[in-house]
Formats: C-alpha cells, structure tokens, sequence
C-alpha cells in the first residue's frame, strides 16, 4: 500500500522504516503467544528506551529524544501493527503517565520518575477509570485527603493497563468531591509504597498481551511534593494528556487494521476457489478497494491531528474525529478480512481472529464513540 509521503520528511520515512524493521523482529515474534499466556514482555522497555523510541515527542530536555507529534504517531501506527495488546501498554506508559508527568510534573518527579520512565527503567500507569466512573469522570470517588506535608489515598481503580506491574502510576484522584470535574487531581504514586496493592489481574477478551488490573489504595499517604499540577486541576490537565491520547488510540487503531488489510490482499491473492484466486471475483475486489479507501482516510485524519498539534493549533476535534474514525474504520476492516479469511480466520493460531478480538478496545478506550461524537458536536457549536 502507498505511504502518504508527500508529507512526511526524509527523516520521518527513515523512522518508519527502522520501525517496522525493530517490530518484525522484536515484537511480531512475540504477539502470538503474549496474547495467548496473557503475558506483556516487559523486558522490551528498556530496549525501547535505548533505541529512544520511548523519548519520542518528549524534550530532550527531560531526557527525551525530542521530535513531533507526527513521530509519535508513525510510532504508534507500527508498534500496533506488531501487536495491538503489546502496543497498548507502551502507549499508557509514553501517551497518559509520561505525557502527564511532562506536562504538569514538577522538576523533581521530571528528574526521579520521567527521565528513567523514558529510558525504560520504571515503568508507568494511568489510574483513571473505576467501577462507576469512566465516561462520567465526575463519579471518581477515589479520595485524596490532606494530612500534613501528606495526601492519604483511599479509593479502588479498575480495568487499569499496566496496573500489575507499573513501578509508578498517575493517578486521578478527588481533593474536593463537592466540587465533583472541579475538583480533581493528579497524584505519582510508586507502586511500593504501603497502602497500594493489586487486588486482581484482569483477563480480557482482546489485546490479552497486556496486563491489566484492579488497584485499591488503603490509607495510602504520599508526600505532597507527588501532587502532579495544581490542586483541581485534575480533569483539565487530564483532557489535555487524553488528546493526546486520542491521537495515539487512532494511530493504534490503524496499526491494527493495516495488519488485518495486508494479510487480506496476500490471501486474496493466494486462495485459490473455482480455479482462480479469490481476489479475481469483483465482491471481494470491491470490498478490498473499500478497505483501502477507509484506511487511508483513516491515516490522514490522524496525521492531520497530529501537525496541527505540532504546529499550536487547536485539534481536540480533530483529535476526536480521528480516534472515532479510526477506531470505527478498524472494526470495519478487520470484521471484512475476517469474512474473506473464512474458517482459516476463524481458528485459534490465525491472527485475523486476535485482531478481531483485539480491534473493539479502540472503540472504547480513550472515551467511547459516542463520547467523541459528542466532544465533535460541542466543538462545531452544538
């Protein structure tokens, strides 16, 4: 399939080019049978930090490799097209705790968590979403309390990425709970310290080689310097991390559809029924000119959220549009390879059926269709 090139810089097309090269040989490897033991492969952080993949879009400044938004993009679009579930887990790592310890983390959490975060010696979580609160994040009713030079966390997080074995999370907690979006903030929180536990690992249907847990907090104190930004200021400071993240979730999404359009054209080409390729009937031809059509639609949406993050205009819609239309696009894609795969597809050991079970999660993380249907609707004045 033709890349997008007229756009991307010499530079940019070298990144994509050693990208794929590092993901055919250190994650593809890997994704079958991560996904089937439930297992994330953690030993590929500190690979990817020394290859500065895990720096990529952070300043060098705070031990990052620099470059764009747009490089962050291409980055996400190949590691997900290794694996979705091993993708996940570098993405809340890099796009939710790293991007928020960046963005509103003092100096002294930048210099003792982010710089060894970018390396890939400590590993990071965002603990955001509970039982009753995910679209809603006004129900979060995890509480931080001041004692002191102390905030005392007591609360319970659940269906946390990384949770099982993050050497730090970010956490949002409520400091006011009257003040319910008013009144939220992000606090570091190192998974040694006393009060923390993880009660469960979680077993999913998709992206199974990521961990994910539920996490409670018991009189948890933290020392008032691990408060990250200002006090309720929580859920503005998480919106602006989570565009970002919806950047990442679209590029995701099209790293997982690439995987499932590829390996469709190779079938088409190959299977062999009524003594031709089934790539030669016009159903399945004009199914695969639609898939392409989609993708790569889907491709410039997100490119184009992500320039226009570089260059300081505002993109939360088009952050939105393009993680709605990827996410969609995906499940769109996949379900199709899955129909032309037929029984082979359908199996335990094809791909096609990890990335039809993988491919949901983009539809529901980072918020729901709906919820940036609606985030698009208030951006047009609605």
């Amino acid at each position: 399939m033709a890349e997008p090139d007229f756009y991307l810089s010499d530079e940019q097309r070298e990144l994509q080019r050693a990208l794929r090269d590092f993901v055919s040989k250190e994650i593809a490897p890997l994704a079958a049978d991560c996904d089937a033991e439930e297992r994330y492969p953690v030993e590929l952080f500190p690979r990817l930090g020394e290859l500065g993949y895990l720096g990529l879009g952070f300043p060098e400044s705070v031990g990052g490799s620099g470059g764009s938004r747009l490089d962050y993009a291409i980055l996400c679009e190949e590691l997900a097209y290794g694996s979705g579930g091993i993708a996940l887990g570098i993405y809340v790592h890099m796009a939710l705790a790293c991007a928020a310890l960046d963005a509103f983390g003092s100096g002294e959490l930048k210099e003792a968590w982010l710089a060894p975060a970018l390396r890939g010696e400590r590993i990071g979580a965002w603990a955001f979403a509970e039982a009753g609160a995910g679209s809603d994040a006004g129900a979060i009713s995890t509480q931080a309390v001041a004692d002191g030079d102390c905030y005392v966390i007591n609360g319970t997080k659940l269906f946390i990425t990384n949770g099982p074995f993050a050497d730090f999370l970010v956490v949002v907690a409520s400091t006011a709970p009257e003040r319910r979006l008013k009144g939220l903030s992000l606090f570091l929180v190192e998974s040694d310290r006393p009060g923390f536990r993880v009660a469960a690992s979680l077993s999913k249907l998709g992206v199974r080689a990521s961990e994910m847990g539920e996490l409670v907090f018991e009189d948890c104190r933290v020392p008032a310097g691990n408060l990250v930004g200002s006090l309720h200021r929580g859920f503005l400071d998480s919106l602006s991390t989570l565009t970002l993240g919806r950047i990442a979730s679209a590029a995701f999404a099209i790293g997982v559809a690439r995987a499932a359009y590829e390996a469709t054209v190779a079938h088409a080409a190959t299977r062999i029924q009524f003594g031709q390729p089934i790539g030669s009937f016009q159903a399945v031809r004009f199914g695969i000119s639609d898939m392409a059509v989609q993708l790569e639609a889907a491709r410039l949406l997100c490119h184009r959220a992500a320039m226009a993050a570089d260059r300081g205009l505002p993109h939360s819609r088009e952050a939105s549009m393009a993680k709605l239309h990827a996410s969609e696009t995906c499940t769109r894609i996949v379900e199709r390879a899955l129909h032309y795969h037929g029984a082979a597809g359908f199996m335990s050991d094809s791909s096609i059926q990890r990335y039809y079970r993988d491919c949901k999660v983009f539809e529901l993380g980072e918020g729901s269709s709906e919820l940036q249907r609606n985030m698009i609707a208030g951006e047009l004045g609605l």
